[in-house]
């Protein structure tokens, strides 16, 4: 389905949209080496609105962390989902990605009568459903659903940092890092490595996977 491409670099209101509750659907993770990838839904509440919404990658940490709280508290529902590492690996980072958007909408308490995806696709979905591009720039529910899409991830990254201190998780995040490389390349992948992606899977061909589960 061909993105609907907003020219105003503003957010804007969703007047434009067919009448019923409207989700915002993104997700955080599908370029690191390392993880799940995670997909949020928000439906987001009317009369209580959240100030200071953007894209996730665009806002400090302590600001995601606070406005996660405040999501959580204000939107009227909110689901947060993800696809493991197997399953990515089986079905390819995409596909995987739609997955765990898909789950991420099942998983909302209210049915949305329209979903909002940021980016270019859009997984199979029982309702109607538009790809946006930009839209967590753009479209305020997609803004919520990338924040807690991206602090989930963090905070999973930041637990498994313990278990496998030596890769550097809560720093890198699972990305290709110069570091995080570098760390592969001298202790091997670990259980958590995507060995489909082609940095781990080099690594993989000239040493057996390092660390077990």
């Amino acid at each position: 389905m061909p993105s609907k491409k907003l020219s105003v670099p503003e957010q804007v209101p969703l007047d434009w949209l067919p009448r019923g509750l409207v989700a915002g659907v993104d997700e955080a993770g599908r370029g690191p080496l390392a993880g799940p990838v995670v997909a949020a839904a928000v439906i987001l509440d009317e009369r209580q609105p959240i100030a200071g919404l953007a894209d996730s990658k665009k806002l400090t940490a302590k600001r995601r962390a606070q406005l996660y709280d405040e999501i959580l508290a204000k939107a009227l529902c909110c689901s947060i989902a993800e696809a493991s590492v197997e399953e990515i690996e089986k079905l390819n980072i995409l596909q995987a990605t739609m997955l765990a958007m898909q789950r991420a909408v099942q998983g909302l308490r209210l049915k949305p009568g329209h979903v909002l995806v940021d980016g270019n696709r859009v997984p199979v979905l029982a309702m109607t459903s538009e790809a946006i591009v930009q839209g967590d720039n753009l479209v305020p529910a997609i803004s919520a659903a990338s924040i807690l899409a991206k602090v989930t991830r963090d905070r999973w990254c930041a637990q498994v940092d313990a278990d496998y201190p030596q890769y550097g998780f809560a720093g890198h995040k699972g990305y290709g890092t110069a570091a995080h490389l570098a760390a592969l390349q001298a202790h091997g992948a670990c259980p958590l490595h995507r060995k489909t992606f082609a940095p781990v899977t080099q690594v993989m061909a000239r040493m057996p996977m390092a660390v077990q589960a």
